[in-house]
């Protein structure tokens, strides 16, 4: 059993795209979704429907839920821009997309072929707004896991791709597929990284095995496709990829 995590796809379809090939290439049974998959990027309408057209499993990340609560951004975030593209994507989308968002789980514990259990979320197991970083203290991490506990435990929100092992089990973050972050953000101005990015997990014979992977991008076409459409993060992603 070889399980695909993809998140944070944020309206890119060109990354979406190229991550998609990269999987049928390297062979998936099935895909997840760790939430966060349409808005900041220029195509929200496009990935959903991709997304939908491979009827896989997606969890609710917190800019998932901005789109079917119109006040939530403006407890997680001020900032004049976000607050934009936010509601610029929540008016690009109409009511069949709206409530395809609205079918997300907020998490979900599967078996892996005999080799445990994988158990997925958006930020951690009881909040997609909350960041589980490799820097983020042990006794920290048993608060934010709280009673929960699998073989692999799996979420993404932070933009940064983590492998980590937490008493016993494995913390994994595919990190970004849409806009893949250099370093944490903490609130600041982001750097964002030419490449997409997933995660693989592998069940075989009982073993568990976890990679992650990165595909590389064009930056001329990333940008073009970031100015194609009048947005509010149109200038700052065409200078992301300058």
């Amino acid at each position: 059993m070889r399980t695909a995590l993809i998140s944070d796809l944020h309206g890119n379809e060109l990354a979406l795209n190229a991550v998609l090939a990269d999987i049928q290439r390297t062979g998936a049974d099935r895909i997840i979704c760790l939430g966060d998959v349409a808005t900041l990027g220029p195509r929200p309408r496009e990935v959903l429907a991709r997304l939908a057209e491979l009827e896989c499993t997606c969890i609710l990340g917190n800019h998932d839920e901005f789109m079917l609560d119109s006040g939530l951004i403006r407890s997680y975030s001020e900032v004049p821009i976000v607050v934009d593209a936010v509601d610029w994507c929540r008016a690009e989308l109409g009511k069949s997309e709206l409530d395809f968002i609205a079918t997300f789980q907020r998490n979900l514990e599967m078996p892996l072929n005999g080799a445990g259990t994988l158990f997925v979320f958006h930020g951690t197991p009881e909040s997609n707004m909350t960041d589980l970083l490799a820097t983020t203290p042990a006794d920290r991490v048993d608060e934010l896991l709280g009673e929960r506990s699998a073989t692999v435990m799996a979420g993404g929100h932070t933009h940064i791709q983590m492998l980590r092992q937490h008493r016993g089990l494995l913390l994994v973050n595919p990190g970004s597929v849409g806009l893949a972050f250099r370093e944490h953000a903490a609130g600041q101005t982001p750097t964002v990284l030419a490449h997409a990015e997933y995660a693989l997990v592998e069940a075989l014979n009982g073993d568990v095995t976890v990679s992650l992977r990165r595909v590389a991008l064009e930056k001329s076409e990333l940008r073009a496709a970031a100015r194609s459409v009048r947005h509010p993060l149109q200038e700052w992603l065409g200078e992301m990829y300058a």
